[in-house]
């Protein structure tokens, strides 16, 4: 029989992480350990206010099948049991990881996916003033700046950005909060400021206008994707889509999803919410087949796990046995 712990994890954050929506100063993650003849697998995840989730709902949502999970609920079954969110998420990463450590098996050889190497990953600037940004963008070692947008000065901060970065790649984020008639102008300058993906401009289902999208730039749905079932619609307006784990429910899910984006002809970015090196594990290993990866949640962590991820220079190298998968 297997044995269910759940914990509710508060970590600090080095810097307010702030985006069109607020601010946050803690991560507060739900970490999920599933225990059976010895072998304990765990799995993280991030109840997200934007999903009407809290801690007390998805903790909630996990004790309801606490009886069933430790009498051997499957991996299929859960995806059945709960919705696509970050309580399925939690659960479902944590199997993986029992089933790897049961068998003897990586996880990525499991999935069948490629063996895991070092990878760039994208690193967020909050979003500030234009000369903050800047400071931050010359700061980051990273080669992949992610730059949180939100209001009328969004070209006067990228052009900050580029200015103390003319070497990194510029990804910007939205988070929904651009304004539909000045995005095709915004489209263009941001091109020419070495801008190479926009994410999720306008509010979910108020998005028609992507149907007519300017081609300068990558247009990626995030918000507006949460599982397989969303992305044959989403084809006709974007040209990419951020899978997130705690958005898909799990590794499970997210790895069908990869592959039917490829099969609709969108590429993939995984990203990620703020949380530490449990929740990046699975991410980062979906990120070998991926065009992008943004997974830098843990850099914003006073303290990470223990085991946790490597980062230098803005790679990441792939998780220990001992962390997950």
């Amino acid at each position: 029989m297997r044995t269910l712990s759940i914990q509710h994890v508060s970590s600090p954050l080095r810097a307010a992480f702030t985006i069109s929506r607020g601010a946050k100063t803690s991560a507060e993650t739900l970490q999920i350990s599933l225990t059976e003849n010895g072998k304990t697998g765990r799995g993280e995840c991030v109840p997200y206010s934007r999903y009407g989730e809290s801690v007390v709902s998805v903790t909630a949502q996990i004790q309801g099948i606490a009886e069933d999970l430790q009498a051997g609920m499957t991996r299929k079954e859960l995806q059945h049991r709960l919705p696509a969110g970050a309580a399925r998420c939690a659960v479902d990463c944590a199997m993986w990881d029992l089933e790897a450590k049961t068998s003897g098996s990586p996880v990525w050889e499991l999935a069948g996916l490629p063996k895991p190497k070092p990878l760039p990953t994208a690193m967020t600037i909050s979003l500030a003033s234009a000369p903050e940004m800047a400071a931050a963008a010359k700061a980051a070692p990273a080669k992949i700046l992610k730059v949180k947008l939100g209001g009328p000065e969004d070209l006067h901060r990228v052009a900050a950005i580029h200015a103390a970065r003319p070497d990194a790649k510029l990804v910007l984020d939205g988070n929904e909060g651009l304004d539909a008639d000045t995005f095709p102008a915004l489209v263009r300058d941001a091109a020419e400021l070495g801008v190479t993906l926009i994410e999720q401009p306008f509010p979910v289902k108020s998005d028609d206008g992507l149907l007519r999208r300017p081609g300068h730039v990558t247009i990626c749905a995030d918000e507006s994707v949460h599982q397989t079932s969303d992305l044959q619609a989403l084809a006709k307006k974007y040209d990419a889509v951020n899978i997130k784990l705690d958005k898909a429910g799990g590794f499970t899910e997210a790895l069908r999803m990869l592959h039917e984006a490829r099969r609709c002809g969108l590429g993939v970015m995984v990203g990620c919410m703020v949380a530490g090196s449990l929740s990046m594990a699975p991410a980062l290993l979906l990120g070998q087949a991926a065009d992008l990866i943004d997974l830098d949640g843990p850099l914003w962590l006073k303290d990470d796990i223990e085991h946790g991820l490597t980062y230098k220079d803005g790679i990441v190298s792939p998780p220990k046995r001992e962390l997950w998968g």
